[in-house]
């Protein structure tokens, strides 16, 4: 699959530091390879939207909108029922105006360590406000537009700290310099997730000969017998603790037919699914 890059593929100028695309689709797309070179908010107009990063997960629709880090992700968009249209409003803009921010706000560096790649935020009044002022301006000229979206990313960024507090900001800068542990985070924060080896490879940024032999290295385990593994023992704890019956979870799970699954589970656990569920 080809890796689209954004935004340079929106025939944006990439010099620009903050930049404002009204995106619209009648096309669906799903788990496309995106390389993002700037760090992105989403506003969701239309349409339901899911992507995947090396740390997180999520799937929204258009009463939410998304902050992305800039790198890799696998992105998923469909078509609003009403319409049968996708439309996002997406304001692009670098680390280095982040830092900007951070020094004109005297901002200090965070100790938290659950930073992730992508957060999820409701809409709002104000938040509807502020994106219709972003319509507007991506209809003025571009020599103007530039010094305008400068002040509107502030505004967001202030009314947001304002919101959730300051991790999501310090999200966007905080670059680990331990690939290792970067490489056991975005697998177990995809446990469930059914992705296949070459889009978790993606999301390594690893070709796939390199992603299996980091793996197995990392997990004493293949791919494939590693991820059935947690994908049982959640169907153990869905059958357990949420009352689930196996024809409900096997899909969920990741198995075509429901005698696979139960073939798996007791292959596993030495029982069905149904004798598990009973003791």
């Amino acid at each position: 699959m080809k890796t689209i890059t954004l935004p340079d593929e929106l025939n944006l100028s990439s010099a620009k530091s903050v930049v404002v695309y009204d995106y619209e689709s009648i096309t669906e797309i799903s788990k496309q390879q995106i390389l993002l070179n700037k760090n992105t908010f989403s506003f969701l107009q239309e349409g339901t939207k899911e992507v995947f990063f090396d740390d997180s997960a999520y799937a929204i629709d258009n009463s939410q909108f998304l902050l992305m880090k800039s790198g890799h992700c696998l992105m998923t968009e469909k078509l609003s029922n009403d319409s049968d249209h996708y439309r996002s409003l997406l304001f692009f803009f670098s680390d280095e105006e982040v830092f900007k921010f951070l020094r004109k706000f005297k901002l200090e560096a965070s100790n938290s360590k659950k930073l992730y790649s992508t957060y999820s935020f409701k809409y709002d009044s104000f938040i509807k406000r502020f994106v219709e002022s972003l319509l507007d301006i991506s209809k003025f000229s571009k020599s103007i537009q530039e010094n305008m979206l400068k002040t509107k990313l502030e505004e967001i960024m202030l009314y947001l700290i304002d919101l959730k507090g300051l991790n999501f900001l310090y999200s966007l800068v905080n670059n680990s310099d331990n690939q290792n542990q970067k490489f056991i985070q975005t697998i177990e924060s995809n446990r469930l997730n059914k992705l296949t080896i070459k889009e978790l490879s993606f999301l390594s940024n690893m070709s796939v000969s390199t992603f299996k032999r980091e793996f197995e290295k990392n997990f004493k385990s293949s791919p494939s017998k590693w991820f059935q593994d947690k994908r049982l023992e959640h169907s153990a704890f869905l059958l357990k603790n949420k009352s689930k019956r196996p024809s409900d979870i096997f899909e969920e799970i990741g198995y075509e037919n429901l005698s696979n699954f139960i073939q798996a589970f007791k292959t596993k656990f030495g029982v069905t699914p149904k004798q598990y569920q009973s003791n």
